[in-house]
């Protein structure tokens, strides 16, 4: 039996791999996480919204990440149809901000659904 947050995890590698397939060659290295809820403490950036996912910079030897936040993601899709398609744009999303190009690029329905 798999567990929501097992799913989830699925649906994020999953949109990931549609990502790198569309981009067509290898993604730069980058880690990929799953976080519960953002931390309460938003950057100055942000807006007041509670944030779905975030893309953080490499610094240093570190890679940059992408990080999905699930409860809220989970709270904004209606079934499971919904969540899918809203976990692969924000997966696109955030990988496009790390490639440096447009979405549509990625995802020529990105922001259509």
């Amino acid at each position: 039996m798999v567990t929501r947050a097992e799913r989830f995890d699925e649906l994020v590698v999953a949109a990931a791999a549609r990502a790198e397939r569309a981009w067509g060659r290898p993604l730069p290295d980058f880690d990929l996480g799953v976080e519960e809820v953002p931390p309460s403490d938003p950057a100055p950036w942000e807006h007041e919204e509670v944030p779905l996912g975030r893309l953080f910079a490499a610094q240093g030897r570190e890679l940059a990440r992408i990080v999905l936040y699930r409860r809220p993601i989970e709270t904004r899709a209606e079934g499971e149809g919904e969540l899918e398609l809203l976990v692969g744009e924000i997966v696109t999303e955030h990988v496009a901000a790390l490639l440096g190009v447009d979405p549509q690029q990625l995802d020529p329905r990105f922001g259509q659904d």
